[in-house]
């Protein structure tokens, strides 16, 4: 493939970048799936994206899950292409969008994991002082009383928490800011933190949470102390900062039953992605069922 089409991926990008102002870690996926697409067309002598229809698309597909990747990873890639191929014939290069019609294999619908409250408890329960010590246990605390995804707690300064008003200003996916409450405990911690932080902090820095080296607090770095922490606090199950997330969203639905408000405090755009956590409460109402109701079991014949 000739580079005047591949230089269509970039042009792509920025589309992405400016006029729909995607994440950056969106748009180095976008642009890792198309490039792969790129390659393989070059393999199979495909020189402009004119030239490509349905079949090549199911033959790609095909290819690439011989390669091993997963049905998720083969719907990722598809969807980055169809959304390419939209913008293709926006702009006129291309007469037709020849992945509309193609699906990938189904990936296996998976539950998101969760702590439930007595072991998150525990791993809250983070004993003592110092700037190090306070501001992990603000970043798990917040974690899970506002159920923030990792790039909307590290993308936080100072001023998105509202002490008075006990809320945080997120901006989520698609920059699409939300007010979302926040609880005593995180508040607190929060509050804690932010009088040590300046023992730490680089000067004129915006970051909620920093370093000790002194600047914003990596996504990296977040993932790390969580691990720590979880070891620390004796779990005997991976820890990872979305667990808190779904911990959360679960959590607040088992008590609430209310998918809606529960949507608006995750950010989600469409009602159907938070409905993953019905399926999780309805494992919560199945146990209780079959643990206090009379005849949830069946006896054993005679």
């Amino acid at each position: 493939m000739d580079s005047a089409e591949t230089d269509w991926i970039e042009t792509f990008i920025r589309h992405l970048e400016f006029e729909r102002r995607l994440s950056d870690l969106t748009c180095k996926h976008y642009r890792r799936d198309l490039n792969a697409l790129a390659a393989w067309c070059d393999e199979s002598g495909i020189e402009n994206w004119a030239d490509l229809d349905s079949e090549h698309f199911r033959g790609w597909s095909a290819a690439i899950f011989r390669r091993g990747l997963s049905s998720r990873s083969i719907q990722r890639r598809l969807s980055a292409a169809r959304t390419f191929f939209r913008y293709l014939l926006r702009e006129k290069h291309v007469q037709r969008n020849p992945v509309q019609s193609v699906s990938a294999p189904k990936a296996p619908k998976r539950l998101p994991g969760n702590l439930d409250a007595d072991r998150m408890a525990r791993l809250l329960d983070i004993p003592g002082d110092g700037p190090l010590i306070c501001r992990d246990r603000a970043i798990l605390e917040l974690l899970y009383s506002s159920g923030l995804r990792l790039a909307e707690l590290t993308d936080l300064n100072i001023g998105d928490v509202d002490l008075n008003d006990a809320t945080v200003r997120v901006t989520g996916k698609g920059n699409k800011d939300r007010i979302v409450p926040v609880g005593r405990y995180a508040l607190k911690a929060v509050r804690e933190w932010q009088k040590l932080r300046v023992q730490v902090a680089d000067e004129d820095e915006p970051a909620l949470f920093v370093s000790t080296r002194g600047p914003r607090l990596s996504r990296r770095g977040v993932q790390s102390r969580v691990t720590y922490w979880a070891k620390r606090q004796g779990l005997d199950t991976r820890v990872y900062p979305h667990l808190f997330r779904h911990s959360f969203a679960t959590h607040l639905l088992e008590s609430s039953h209310d998918l809606r408000g529960v949507q608006e405090l995750l950010g989600h755009a469409n009602i159907s992605t938070t409905q993953v956590y019905t399926h999780l409460d309805f494992q919560h109402l199945a146990q209780i069922y079959d643990q206090t109701h009379p005849r949830a079991k069946t006896k054993s014949k005679d």
